[in-house]
C-alpha cells in the first residue's frame, strides 16, 4: 500500500492507496474534521464515535464498510485508524450537516481521477507535490532539494523491498536508525523540536537538513549494494554506517560555520492560517 496525504482546501487528509484493488482509503476522522470545521482533532474523533454508534444502531452499512488501517497518528506512530473508500465517504457526507458537503464530494471524485492519471504518468504526482510546496511558500531551491531527496529515498526503499525488508514498520525502523545516526536525534524527537504532529518531517526540514538526510540515505544504499545486505540484521548495520558518514560531514560543517544543522525551524507559520492543526 502507498501512504500519501492529500490536501482539501489546505487541510491534510490522510489516505492510503491499495495497489492490488486500485482503491484509495481515506481517514474517516480527517474527513469528519473538515465537515465539522473543527480545529480540534479530538473533537472530531468524538463526533465520529457518536455518529458511528448512531449509524450502527440504525443498521447502516456505512459502518460495516469502514475498515481499519495503520496511519501516522498524532504521536508520529503508526496506529489503526478508521478508513473508508471514496464511495462510502460520499454516502457518509450525507449524515453530517455541513457547508463543506458539496465541495468535499467533488474533491473525493477528483482525487480518484488524479490517481488514475498518475498511474499512467508518475511524473504528474511530482508536479502536484511541487504545486503544493509552492502554495506553502517554499523556494524553488528548497523544492528542488526536496524532490532530489525524495528520489534518493525512493531508490533506498526500492533496494529494501528487493532485499527482504517489509514496507511499513521495518522501513520505519531502518529510517529511524539512519536519522538517529546522522542527526543524533530520532525522527520523533526531531519532529518534537519542530512542533510537528502528523505533518511530514521532511516537508519542514531546512535545505541543510534535507541534504544531510539525502547523504545519509544515499550512503546507506550504496554500502548496502556493495555488500548485498539482505534482511533486517544486515540492513540495520548498514543503516548505522550510512548515517554515520553523514554525521561526520555534519559535524565538519558545524565546526566551520558555528551553526547547528538540526534545528526546530519549521514552515508552520507560513500555513497556520490555512491548515487545521490537530491538537
Amino acid at each position: 500500500m502507498t501512504i500519501q496525504p492529500a490536501l482539501f482546501e489546505n487541510h491534510e487528509i490522510r489516505r492510503v492507496y491499495d495497489e492490488p484493488t486500485e482503491t484509495w482509503f481515506f481517514s474517516v476522522i480527517d474527513i469528519v474534521q473538515v465537515l465539522t470545521q473543527s480545529t480540534d482533532y479530538q473533537a472530531a474523533r468524538k463526533y465520529w464515535k457518536v455518529l458511528k454508534g448512531r449509524l450502527g444502531k440504525e443498521g447502516s452499512q456505512l459502518v460495516t464498510n469502514c475498515y481499519q488501517l495503520k496511519m501516522t497518528a498524532e504521536d508520529g506512530k503508526q496506529r489503526l485508524t478508521d478508513v473508508a473508500t471514496a464511495e462510502t465517504l460520499l454516502r457518509l457526507v450525507q449524515s453530517v450537516p455541513s457547508p463543506k458537503a458539496e465541495p468535499i464530494k467533488l474533491w473525493l471524485a477528483k482525487v480518484g481521477y488524479e490517481r488514475m492519471q498518475e498511474l499512467a504518468d508518475p511524473a504528474l504526482s511530482l508536479e502536484r507535490a511541487r504545486e503544493i510546496w509552492q502554495k506553502h511558500g517554499r523556494s524553488e531551491k528548497w523544492i528542488q532539494q526536496r524532490m532530489t531527496g525524495q528520489e534518493t529515498r525512493n531508490k533506498l526503499t526500492d533496494y529494501w523491498r528487493e532485499h527482504d525488508i517489509k514496507a511499513g514498520e521495518e522501513y520505519a525502523i531502518l529510517t529511524n536508525i539512519i536519522h538517529q545516526e546522522w542527526a543524533e536525534v530520532d525522527v520523533k524527537a526531531h519532529k518534537d523540536m519542530k512542533g510537528l504532529r502528523t505533518q511530514n518531517l521532511r516537508d519542514h526540514m531546512s535545505e541543510a537538513e534535507l541534504i544531510f538526510t539525502a547523504l545519509a540515505e544515499l550512503s546507506t544504499r550504496q554500502i548496502a549494494e556493495s555488500v548485498d545486505a539482505t534482511g533486517m540484521d544486515e540492513n540495520k548495520s548498514v543503516a548505522k554506517t550510512g548515517g554515520g558518514i553523514a554525521k561526520k560531514a555534519r559535524l565538519e560543517l558545524e565546526s566551520k560555520t558555528g551553526k547547528k544543522v538540526v534545528s526546530g525551524d519549521n514552515y508552520l507559520s507560513s500555513i497556520t492560517s490555512k491548515i487545521i492543526m490537530r491538537k
